[in-house]
């Protein structure tokens, strides 16, 4: 009982994890209708990022949260400004193509500059853990779970309750009448984007602390990204958190009963049978 437990806090701690590395995928999925599979790449750099803060300028990955995603924002709002606001219009396999050659061309940038080694973050609390009962909480992903959870309801707060938020949530919902009251499409979506792309460096920062990185991690993180993000609904921007958290929980429950090279045929398991019995996700609106 007790190391189902500890499986089942294990499996949490990761979703929350695996739920803000979706919901930049998620955001920009839902607004811009751009499935971006470069989007694990975004992680990867966000993770190099941290490392490069932390191991150069001594800036605790934490605390350098803002910086790496200001930085990666600015990144994103680039590449749509100059690039994808180029194929926006046309066919979605235009954009495919597109962010798949981007995923290519950062996974090979990343290794000339950085070189094929793993690389880990080891602040000074890495090793330390917290017991709750029988349970034991590593703090680097207790912090790295609560930081997740905070972006990840402080984006669902912003998308409702700000005007920024409710233009963008206008424009996924009906483009024309979003211009009819001024909405500026252009430069809203590289917001869009630039968010998106930031979600995923801060979620590349806390998955460098409770992991190894290294240049090829992103189109793992690009597929998981995915499931998550049709299992929990793009209607929904708590959804992600719900798909972040069962698929955690199934692959650490799958891990321990079957098998650590079972994680992955359970997660995409899943993801086949919620597309045949709930093609909107688990919290997404049914038509």
């Amino acid at each position: 009982m007790n190391l189902l437990a500890q499986i089942l806090i294990n499996g949490a701690l990761l979703g929350g994890l695996y739920a803000v590395m979706a919901l930049g995928l998620a955001l920009v999925w839902g607004v811009l209708n751009i499935v971006n599979l470069a989007h694990g790449a975004f992680i990867m750099l966000g993770a190099y990022a941290a490392w490069h803060l932390y191991t150069y300028a001594g800036i605790d990955p934490f605390l350098g949260l803002p910086i790496t995603a200001a930085a990666m924002f600015a990144l994103g709002y680039g590449l749509q400004r100059g690039l994808l606001n180029l194929v926006i219009r046309g066919p979605m396999f235009n954009t495919l193509l597109i962010t798949f050659g981007l995923e290519v061309v950062l996974t090979y940038l990343a290794q000339l500059v950085f070189s094929a080694d793993f690389r880990t973050i080891n602040p000074s609390y890495a090793g330390n853990s917290l017991t709750w009962g029988t349970v034991v909480l590593p703090v680097a992903r207790l912090g790295a779970f609560c930081v997740a959870i905070v972006l990840t309801v402080g984006m669902w707060l912003f998308l409702l309750h700000t005007r920024l938020g409710r233009a963008i949530r206008a424009t996924a919902q009906n483009l024309t009448a979003a211009r009819l009251y001024g909405v500026e499409p252009r430069h809203l979506y590289a917001i869009t984007f630039g968010l998106g792309i930031a979600l995923a460096g801060a979620a590349g920062a806390l998955y460098g602390t409770v992991s190894q990185i290294n240049p090829y991690i992103g189109a793992t993180l690009t597929a998981k990204s995915f499931a998550i993000s049709i299992i929990g609904g793009l209607d929904n921007p708590l959804g992600v958190i719900v798909g972040g958290l069962f698929l955690g929980i199934v692959e650490s429950l799958t891990s321990l009963y079957i098998g650590p090279t079972f994680a992955d045929v359970a997660s995409f398991g899943i993801l086949v049978l919620v597309l045949i019995v709930r093609p909107s996700g688990l919290l997404g609106k049914t038509s």
